[in-house]
């Protein structure tokens, strides 16, 4: 059977990177029964044998096309997971490491504290036995003078009032280091984790990214672009249902009754906008590239609302609004597990971040099916 680019793109549909290519229907040649030997002689060397007959490869269906397209969608889905999981585990390091510094300075203050009081203490004993090694207690008790009496009295209270302050001090000083110390020891192994958790999806990652790749190497230059004609086609589909359901003339009459953007609002907006056209990549932040939650972090940092750095905890964290009632500046959460995230512009559209390959843009807000809508200055 002829092995053709179809079975290859069918291979790669069904495992990415595949070893083995499906044989589709092609040119196939009759095979001729075993017969009695031939007794002629066989031809010379000089003898030109008949070329095979040379075919077109048939091009990929479009019901192919779409398995491809479902293909990507997962790899790069894949991927939006893994890159949350990235960005939290990110973020966690990032304040332990913070966390770190500051319990690091304190330890270091408290054990300058500590080796203060031991001198303090120390000092003490020595003055002690400096006085002909007899302590206080003793020198008060045999004294048979009344003012040596009183005045011994006041000083030896005074004393044994500093000896208990000074070494309930350390004593607390000596508490506070261990669970200082202790404090440490524990950040420092949950500091491992995260950035163990942080290695496992860049690896991850990059491994779904190369998975999509490869897929997409297997089409030609035409075949590329009817896929991406299916995917506008498939968003537009999307964006009309989304739109029949009537959710913008409900926000048209909820909006008669409740404020447009807000000033914060307004100015995450202009700041989505300006960063239109800047490429996806997964873990950025900007200012030259950006990944879906990286985009509306920052946006709304720039507005002067800090808010979580992933989408998941976006959704978890942040005010949910219904989304007939979403205006300008909120944000549009995407999918059953949260991993992607856009902001709302109005008039149906958000800006977004959409994935790797892609660039910062505007899109319907019914494209990808939505699991609410968050307020970041509710």
């Amino acid at each position: 059977m002829a092995r053709g680019k179809h079975g290859l793109l069918a291979a790669a549909v069904t495992v990415v990177c595949a070893v083995t290519v499906l044989a589709v229907p092609g040119t196939a040649f009759a095979s001729v029964p075993a017969g009695p030997a031939d007794p002629s002689p066989a031809p010379s060397a000089s003898t030109s044998a008949t070329p095979a007959p040379t075919t077109t490869p048939a091009p990929v269906p479009d019901a192919e096309l779409e398995k491809v397209r479902a293909r990507l969608d997962g790899l790069y889905h894949d991927a939006a997971v893994a890159t949350d999981a990235y960005n939290a585990a990110e973020e966690k390091t990032r304040k332990q490491s913070v966390q770190l510094a500051r319990l690091e300075k304190r330890t270091d203050a408290a054990r300058e504290k500590l080796a203060e009081l031991k001198d303090q203490a120390g000092a003490a004993a020595r003055a002690q036995y400096r006085d002909s090694g007899m302590p206080p207690m003793a020198r008060f008790l045999l004294s048979d003078n009344p003012e040596h009496f009183a005045d011994g009295a006041g000083t030896l209270l005074n004393g044994a009032r500093a000896t208990k302050k000074l070494i309930a001090e350390t004593d607390r000083v000596e508490r506070e280091l261990q669970r200082d110390t202790d404090d440490a020891a524990a950040r420092w192994k949950k500091l491992e984790r995260d950035r163990k958790d942080k290695a496992d999806a860049q690896k991850t990652i990059k491994a779904r990214i190369k998975d999509a790749e490869q897929l997409e190497s297997q089409l030609e230059k035409k075949e590329k672009e009817r896929l991406a004609e299916l995917e506008r086609q498939a968003a537009r589909k999307a964006q009309t249902a989304w739109l029949d359901t009537g959710v913008l003339k409900k926000e048209a009459d909820a909006a008669k009754s409740t404020a447009a953007a807000t000033s914060a609002g307004a100015k995450a907006v202009a700041f989505a906008t300006a960063q239109l056209g800047k490429p996806y990549v997964w873990g950025a932040e900007g200012p030259d590239s950006f990944d879906c939650s990286g985009l509306t972090s920052q946006a709304w940092a720039d507005a002067g609302t800090p808010i979580p750095r992933t989408s998941q905890e976006q959704w978890k964290q942040l005010r949910h609004v219904d989304v007939t009632e979403m205006r300008p500046g909120d944000l549009v959460i995407y999918f059953a597990d949260a991993t992607h995230v856009g902001m709302y512009v109005g008039d149906g559209k958000i800006i977004h971040a959409p994935r790797p390959g892609r660039t910062v843009t505007v899109a319907g807000a019914g494209t990808m099916p939505i699991l609410g809508v968050v307020r970041p200055d509710a």
